[in-house]
Formats: structure tokens, sequence, C-alpha cells
């Protein structure tokens, strides 16, 4: 994934195309970053000019939701994760139910794939 370091924009804007642009014309923000979320296989044009994310773009969306929702974790066990989220933190043992039934607790794997995220930076 050289080079492939989203900006919280280029976020923004996949997000907006996956769920669907309801005009003609897409937002400032779709449409200034566009270009180079195209460049890199992430958005694609339609014959008749509309905009879709990749299957690439969908990976990477639920990986920053899997990571924002470890982070919540860390920070609440009472955060509320997405149901797909939740299974995926869970079946990869990086979170466990808490005991009472209320939350979440991070794993020492989830603290560990924490640390290593904030290394690299994402």
């Amino acid at each position: 994934m050289k080079n492939e370091k989203l900006t919280t924009d280029e976020y923004d804007a996949l997000e907006q195309v996956a769920r669907g642009i309801k005009t003609e014309r897409p937002s400032a923000c779709v449409a200034r970053n566009a270009k180079r979320l195209s460049g890199l296989k992430l958005l694609s044009y339609a014959r008749d000019g509309r905009l879709s994310i990749t299957d690439k773009a969908k990976e990477m969306l639920f990986l920053r939701r899997c990571i924002m929702g470890l982070r919540a974790v860390s920070a609440d066990p009472l955060a509320a994760l997405d149901s797909e989220v939740g299974y995926f933190l869970s079946k990869k043992a990086h979170i466990v139910a808490r005991a009472d039934g209320a939350g979440h607790d991070i794993t020492d794997k989830g603290r560990d794939s924490l640390a290593d995220i904030d290394t690299l930076g994402l």
C-alpha cells in the first residue's frame, strides 16, 4: 500500500460515494479527491459518468471502521460498535465481551495491534 495513506478528506469522499451520490454533481469533497482516488483504484467511473467505490475501497473503509472501533473500546469499554465491526474484532480476538454483558474489553492482541497501528501512523 505504498503511497496509499489517505487523508481524512479522502476517506470522507469515499464514504460519500459509498452511501451514494443523490445529485448529478458530486459534492466539493468528492470532486476535489476523485482524481487521486480513481488513480489509486479506489473509485471507478461508469460509462454514464457515475462514481462508485471499488472492492479495494470497501475493504479500506471497513478496516478504518475496525481501527476506530478498537480505539473506541480502548478508550471506553462501553463504546457502541456496529455489529459487523464487533463481530470481526471478536472473531480476530482483539476484543472480548465483558462478563456483565455490557460492552467489551480490549485483549492483549488488540492492544498490540493498536500499538502497531499507531507506529505506522494509520
